[in-house]
């Protein structure tokens, strides 16, 4: 009866130090797995774009300044008049060449609903698709869906998938599309591919 009674504030300190552990363990993980997942993402991107002019180039470091000066050169030269027709022909033949048409039209387009002058993914919406008070967070991605004899009564929503690169298309009523105003796109964007694991700051106060 002594020794369970003396060996109660002993569990309880045993418990108390076990909690403590894994609290602090698992703060460790949050703090160096972000940490170590994008050291290592970013070291393999290094060595891949490195290593493209290997073995012309065998420095470390070299071949990636290259690359990038390259891509620096190929887009200085492209903004001037005679460039672009030049490129406006390259284009053209690409996308009539057999077996090549696809794969490059696919990567161009994806490039330029990103980075280029026809960007797609700057309009963040609610969009009211599977029941109804059901709202899936996506992009409007086309305000006239002629193509699809829909009109201008219909629009088009990319829904992106949580922590996936994939997504799905919506064609919808413009009705059932509220705009995210108060939200900047790449918030909206981290908020839907991390299934809303990340708190939402308003532009305003981020502004303030």
């Amino acid at each position: 009866m002594n020794s369970a009674k003396a060996s109660h504030p002993f569990e309880q300190s045993t418990r108390l130090v076990g909690r403590h552990f894994m609290r602090y363990f698992l703060r460790g993980l949050v703090v160096l797995v972000p940490t170590a997942i994008t050291v290592a993402v970013l070291f393999w991107f290094f060595r891949k774009l490195d290593g493209l002019l290997h073995p012309l180039v065998v420095t470390p470091g070299i071949g990636l300044a290259l690359l990038l000066g390259l891509i620096l050169l190929v887009g200085l030269i492209s903004s001037f008049r005679f460039a672009k027709r030049l490129f406006r022909h390259f284009d053209g033949w690409l996308e009539h060449t057999p077996g090549v048409n696809f794969i490059y039209s696919s990567t161009r387009d994806f490039l330029e609903a990103f980075a280029g002058k026809k960007r797609r993914f700057t309009h963040s919406v609610l969009v009211n698709v599977l029941a109804e008070e059901v709202w899936l967070v996506g992009f409007l991605t086309d305000e006239d869906l002629d193509g699809f004899k829909f009109g201008s009564k219909y629009v088009s929503v990319y829904v992106p998938q949580a922590y996936n690169v994939a997504g799905q298309l919506y064609l919808v009523k413009r009705d059932r599309v509220r705009p995210i105003e108060h939200l900047s796109s790449p918030d909206v964007m981290r908020y839907a591919v991390t299934g809303g694991a990340v708190e939402l700051v308003s532009s305003s106060s981020k502004a303030a």
